[in-house]
């Protein structure tokens, strides 16, 4: 529901691009959504509450596409809104199934193992968060990199291309935390624990959804782009993408990688929040 009923706004705005070129509320639009896009991933990291993660992450992801239309690209936008409606609804769907084998609890502290319990859900969820964080060659991967070329090829200031590159770290931040909760971190055994079977109903409709996540960017990008977008950026700067990717797996990876009979290293930067 969050891949279309949060988006409406979007689509309004950029089914009436038109009427806003060169305004002035387009420049207050761009400083806005980017910080949307900064706070959403910020604090994504501070959650416990798996459907407030997923939720924030939609948010984050809105941001991004509410600057790409205040930078006057409706299409850049459009095309992102449909490829992050196929994983963010599998990302969903796959929360749901183990919302309900928790016997709705959504702490994510609660939850552990869950690969060895319910693999192929598991599956979906991680392969609809790599699609997520950009993975190349997954759905999120076409929009998101062709977004963030074309805010690298546009003469704005530093601070909107700060806030787009470390947003999409922090993507990577806690999706990474995410995994470390659900599929590296020890079964908690809790009391309301309820281990029911893999949903195979879910499944059909997970498994196509997950077919989606895969080919939908590629297939998109070659449909709904009438004119190709030239970029042309030196090597680091388009490799910028998968080098935040990489900082954030990092950092993911030491701030969540957890041992049992140990404090989470994760509360140690609260304060900082």
């Amino acid at each position: 529901w969050t891949s279309t009923l949060v988006t409406a706004g979007v689509y309004l705005l950029i089914r009436f691009n038109m009427m806003l070129i060169d305004m002035f509320f387009l420049k207050v639009l761009l400083l806005l959504s980017g910080l949307t896009m900064f706070m959403a991933g910020i604090s994504a990291n501070y959650e416990f509450d798996l459907k407030k993660i997923i939720a924030l992450s939609t948010l984050s992801q809105l941001g991004l596409m509410m600057s790409i239309l205040s930078m006057g690209m409706s299409d850049l936008a459009f095309f992102h809104l449909l490829t992050h409606a196929m994983f963010k609804a599998l990302l969903f769907m796959c929360a749901g199934v183990v919302i309900h084998m928790m016997s709705d609890v959504q702490d994510i502290r609660y939850m552990g193992g869950i690969s060895f319990y319910i693999p192929f859900t598991g599956l979906c969820l991680n392969i609809s968060n790599l699609a997520l964080c950009g993975l190349p060659f997954l759905a999120g991967f076409y929009s998101k990199d062709l977004i963030l070329e074309m805010v690298s090829m546009s003469n704005l200031n530093l601070m909107i291309f700060f806030l787009y590159y470390v947003s999409t770290g922090l993507t990577v931040f806690y999706t990474i935390r995410l995994l470390f909760y659900f599929m590296i971190n020890d079964y908690n055994l809790f009391v309301v624990y309820n281990l029911y079977d893999e949903d195979y109903i879910m499944l059909k409709s997970m498994f196509m959804l997950l077919f989606m996540s895969l080919i939908t960017g590629s297939l998109l990008s070659w449909m709904i782009f009438n004119y190709p977008y030239m970029i042309y950026l030196p090597f680091n700067l388009k490799m910028m993408v998968i080098y935040v990717m990489m900082i954030g797996l990092f950092l993911g990876y030491l701030v969540s990688n957890m041992k049992i009979y140990s404090i989470n290293k994760f509360l140690m930067t609260y304060n900082l929040s």
